[in-house]
């Protein structure tokens, strides 16, 4: 499949099934809209698999693993070495993620897209390289690469969906990867190195000032089409940027729901959208990342997340914990009694126009 066959298949979500969810929330015997933002995710959800039977059985977090050569401007607290021995940890089921997949029946699919060094078994290889460059100095890769990993991505999406998955969530791993998001989001939403960067898992005030500086001196050099986001990824994102962003369009493709994790989950997010606007139909924000650019990616894609936590940790856990959230809205959809069922009037929606306040 080519990227154009890839976006042509993508259709909007289904309005009737939005509006038939919408209905049978109002139905039922609770005040309406008081489950808030749980309730608009059940309707997309609805939206999504064009049908008001939500069902959300089988789970799975794809994390793609990989490595990013801007590490080597010093815009981390830990060295590469960490990505791979966090991804074997992934397939021991000895991450955060992990422990919170457990909890939520969720599978942990990690994928080696280019970690730099070979892995022990266990995770799913497509090694496009054994990292990227380093942006700072020149392209992160080639287009051809770019290409590869994100046509991967889409390619998994699809086949999760074929083995009977009802709901993906997006996770990553690598370190210095929120310096490249934060390069590839600087470029999408046309804001500056300094509004969209932050301390990632824990830099120090001269450290932060190094990573914006490395920022700045990528987009220099590479010069990536913002009209292009393919050569954005290509030239100042990762090959977990590009994997990612090709599981959200592949997601779309097969109709299928996508949560999104949190920044750097959202910067992929946002790079399918601008490469097709209805794939972003498909993807649900879970929580609001720490990292300063997070809202402003989520309002770009004008999506609201569930969760505001304070959470930054990365692996998809996130995504993964919202799905305790999405568990008990779907359970009050399918479970609960209707205002007919127990025959007393439904509630109506309130009218802000009408009447006014006592003085």
């Amino acid at each position: 499949m080519t990227l154009e066959q890839l976006l042509a298949a993508i259709q909007p979500p289904s309005a009737e099934a939005r509006s038939l969810a919408k209905r049978r929330w109002d139905s039922i015997a609770k005040p309406l809209g008081s489950l808030g933002l749980l309730e608009d995710a059940v309707v997309e959800i609805a939206g999504i698999r064009g049908n008001t039977q939500v069902r959300l059985d089988r789970r799975c977090v794809v994390v793609f693993c990989a490595d990013n050569g801007i590490v080597e401007e010093g815009v981390t607290q830990t060295g590469q070495e960490v990505t791979a021995v966090v991804s074997e940890n992934l397939v021991s089921g000895k991450t955060s993620v992990c422990a919170i997949a457990r909890a939520m029946r969720c599978d942990v699919l990690p994928v080696d897209i280019g970690v730099a060094r070979d892995l022990a078994d266990g995770l799913l290889v497509h090694k496009i390289a054994y990292g990227t460059g380093n942006i700072a100095r020149g392209p992160a890769m080639t287009r051809a690469q770019a290409l590869d990993a994100l046509l991967f991505g889409a390619s998994l999406a699809e086949k999760l969906k074929r083995d009977g998955y009802d709901i993906l969530a997006t996770g990553e791993m690598g370190i210095g990867n929120t310096t490249t998001s934060s390069a590839v989001a600087s470029v999408l939403m046309g804001r500056s190195s300094a509004e969209v960067t932050g301390r990632g898992a824990g830099l120090s005030a001269e450290g932060l000032m190094r990573k914006i500086d490395a920022i700045k001196r990528a987009i220099s050099v590479n010069r990536p089409d913002v009209n292009d986001p393919v050569d954005v990824i290509a030239k100042v994102g990762g090959f977990d940027l590009a994997g990612m962003t090709g599981l959200f369009l592949g997601a779309a493709a097969c109709k299928i729901p996508v949560l999104i994790d949190g920044f750097i989950s959202a910067v992929a997010a946002l790079a399918a959208a601008r490469l097709c606007p209805d794939a972003a139909g498909y993807a649900l924000a879970t929580h609001l990342s720490d990292e300063p650019a997070a809202r402003m990616v989520l309002e770009t894609l004008g999506k609201r997340p569930m969760i505001t936590a304070g959470m930054r940790l990365g692996e998809g856990t996130g995504a993964v914990a919202a799905l305790g959230l999405l568990d008990a809205a779907v359970a009050v959809y399918t479970d609960m009694s209707t205002f007919d069922d127990i025959a007393i009037d439904a509630y109506q929606p309130f009218d802000e126009t009408a009447g006014t306040l006592p003085c």
